[in-house]
């Protein structure tokens, strides 16, 4: 039997503006070779990033929030599999899967545990230190009830499996550790690299409507990127990123050597070029894209203990790993200038990549772990009575304020 994928999107894809649309189209592309049918579905706007998901054979369809014209299209489109993109796509779309396709297997994708990262950002801006109890929020009750609801769900940080096994309690077999799947670093890619004499400046990229990374920049802007200067008069600190808004730009300031330059047409590109990345994330959650890049670009990287957070496992860092201005600033001068540490760091960065995120290691496991619950699915949802609850409850909560909307909008 061919299975039939939906995928439902938060939005559609854009590799180019930030890790989500990569780690998106390493989904799908692993699912195309299985041979599976996808349609892509999302109630976002298209937008002039987006990629071309019709290119590789993908079926692209745009639907609306609370519009039961959804429930024909997916009644009609019978699939065997859906994949939500992140837990507030299950909570419009979820109740409508189950009411109409109630056999289909229900997959999310969580991206990073939002809850995790908010609970972050508030300890962040309240100056106070992070602790397990700020996890008990509005936001982690909809994320943790979402988790329950499908069949399984997909992360990409182990310390997130971690947490939801032994904070939330969520039962193990409702979990899967995914992590982004990237091609092994080979010989050919090595000797491609630009090398170490003929690279120059620090780069922060980062898609700035994603809180951490304005945070980020704030902060080299303000408490990092000074110390450096003083060190190193004649390198600069270059700041990409999709989507800047006025209060990004205006930190743009050439005579600081603090250039704000952007969206990058090419983000391996740019990063190539670079001596060393900067990511100090003050908070956030599950694992960054940027970091991944970094590593397969052979640019090596100093970030905090929060962006290197389940990257790396008991694997040496590919840089160095910092929590304040100036332990982050000494690092990474250090780094800027020392030959042998810079070729170690990128050495590890191969390290991590080839052993933590080389794609074959993963596909076919994962592949077969959707297979298996798939054809145990009654057992697999009766072992998970609280999931049934909370898609009872939702479902008759969540369908007459939908219904209501939809009368309201009508």
């Amino acid at each position: 039997m061919q299975q039939q994928l939906l995928i439902i999107g938060f939005v559609w894809p854009e590799p180019n503006s930030s890790g989500a649309g990569t780690r998106m189209l390493q989904l799908i592309d692993l699912f195309l070779k299985q041979g599976w049918k996808i349609t892509f579905a999302s109630a976002a706007s298209d937008s002039e990033f987006m990629f071309d998901v019709t290119s590789l054979g993908v079926e692209k369809v745009a639907i609306a929030i609370n519009d039961s014209g959804f429930d024909d299209f997916v009644k009609a489109l019978n699939p065997t599999i859906v994949l939500f993109d992140r837990f507030m796509v299950e909570e419009q779309f979820g109740w409508r899967i189950a009411e109409q396709c109630p056999n289909a297997l229900r997959v999310l994708d969580t991206i990073d545990l939002h809850s995790l990262r908010i609970a972050r950002q508030k300890a962040t801006k309240e100056q106070a230190d992070f602790k397990l109890d700020d996890l008990f929020s509005d936001t982690a009750k909809r994320e943790i009830a979402s988790i329950l609801r499908c069949d399984i769900s997909l992360l990409i940080s182990e310390v997130e499996m971690e947490l939801l096994q032994k904070h939330y309690k969520i039962d193990r077999s409702l979990l899967y550790y995914l992590p982004f799947l990237v091609d092994a670093i080979d010989q050919e890619t090595i000797q491609s690299w630009t090398s170490f004499e003929h690279r120059k400046n620090f780069i922060f990229i980062g898609n700035f409507l994603h809180e951490p990374n304005w945070n980020a920049v704030q902060y080299l802007k303000e408490s990092i990127w000074p110390l450096i200067r003083k060190e190193l008069p004649e390198a600069s600190m270059q700041i990409y990123g999709a989507y800047p808004s006025q209060k990004v730009l205006q930190l743009h300031n050439p005579k600081e050597r603090f250039p704000v330059l952007g969206r990058a047409k090419n983000a391996f590109e740019v990063v190539s070029k670079a001596r060393v990345v900067l990511a100090p994330l003050r908070f956030g959650a599950g694992a960054k894209g940027k970091l991944i890049e970094a590593m397969q670009c052979g640019t090596p990287s100093v970030t905090t203990t929060v962006g290197a957070e389940s990257m790396n496992g008991d694997l040496a860092w590919s840089g160095s790993i910092a929590d304040d201005p100036e332990t982050i600033a000494k690092a990474a001068v250090v780094l800027y200038q020392d030959k042998d540490l810079w070729h170690q760091a990128q050495q590890n960065g191969i390290t991590i990549v080839n052993q933590r995120y080389e794609k074959s290691l993963y596909e076919n496991d994962f592949i077969m772990w959707i297979l298996s619950t798939q054809k145990n699915l009654t057992p697999h949802r009766n072992a998970n009575f609280m999931g049934a609850i909370l898609l009872h409850h939702t479902t008759a909560s969540t369908k007459y304020m939908s219904r209501w909307i939809e009368a309201k909008n009508k």
